[in-house]
């Protein structure tokens, strides 16, 4: 089983961060446009059940699977009726103790964050550039997506090899409360906050405002603080809970 490093972890969830900020600029530049959520509004015919945003994700994590994407722990689908991939995949051994990748999947509650934060980025209003908007909205939850599974799947794992015992106490006792006690470090948190903050500021510092939209800081670290964060951690409760099991059933 390869090392994994705690800061190696940290340093990639940091870059991590600069692609999420890049994306939530980039829909940024397009106006809200609610009828790109809107079911049935799609223009595609006998798609009533679905938006244009839905089909626009379905259509590229339908691309991602024939390539093997999913094959890859911290990328989770938003969609489950996905082909097989279509070729062979070989991956290193990842260090991940799971015998179902999916069994850490957070992107419902992902999903309904995304929803939240747009309003708060974008201008409100019609502007008619569906197509433009569903296109980012997709490489920005699935780089949010990859960052909180990366980040609940890694960070679990090199957690739980730094004291085995205290965390299978903590899971067979089903000790929520102390996990997430464990987990928490208000301290690094912090950090992160700040250099979210730092980051959406520096990135827009020299744009062309007459031609590009900004994005205020604030409603981005919030998403981090109250959204990104807490559901990471309750990501990392979640693999605990499944790599105990799995310990437990292999002996």
């Amino acid at each position: 089983m390869p090392e994994l490093n705690l800061n190696d972890i940290a340093a990639r969830l940091e870059s991590l961060e600069e692609t999420i900020i890049h994306r939530l600029i980039d829909r940024a530049q397009w106006r809200l446009n609610d009828n790109a959520y809107l079911q049935g509004a799609s223009g595609f015919p006998g798609a009533e059940q679905r938006s244009l945003f839905e089909l626009r994700l379905h259509s590229q994590e339908e691309m991602d699977a024939k390539f093997g994407r999913f094959c890859v722990p911290e990328e989770r689908p938003f969609n489950r009726d996905l082909p097989k991939p279509l070729r062979a995949v070989s991956l290193p051994d990842t260090g991940v103790n799971l015998k179902d990748y999916d069994t850490v999947n957070l992107t419902e509650p992902l999903l309904n964050s995304y929803m939240l934060i747009l309003p708060k980025i974008c201008l409100a209003g019609d502007d008619g550039q569906y197509g433009s908007s569903v296109e980012h909205d997709v490489y920005a939850i699935q780089a949010i997506a990859r960052r909180v599974h990366y980040g609940a799947i890694y960070v679990a794992e090199s957690k739980f090899r730094q004291d085995p015992e205290g965390y299978k106490k903590l899971v067979e006792t089903r000790n929520r409360d102390g996990l997430m006690e464990r987990l928490t470090r208000k301290d690094v948190e912090k950090k992160i906050i700040e250099r979210v903050k730092t980051k959406v500021k520096n990135l827009q510092a020299k744009v062309n405002k007459s031609i590009r939209n900004t994005v205020r800081y604030e409603p981005i670290i919030v998403y981090y603080r109250d959204l990104l964060i807490p559901l990471t951690k309750h990501g990392e409760i979640v693999y605990l809970f499944n790599r105990v099991e799995n310990d437990s059933v292999q002996n």
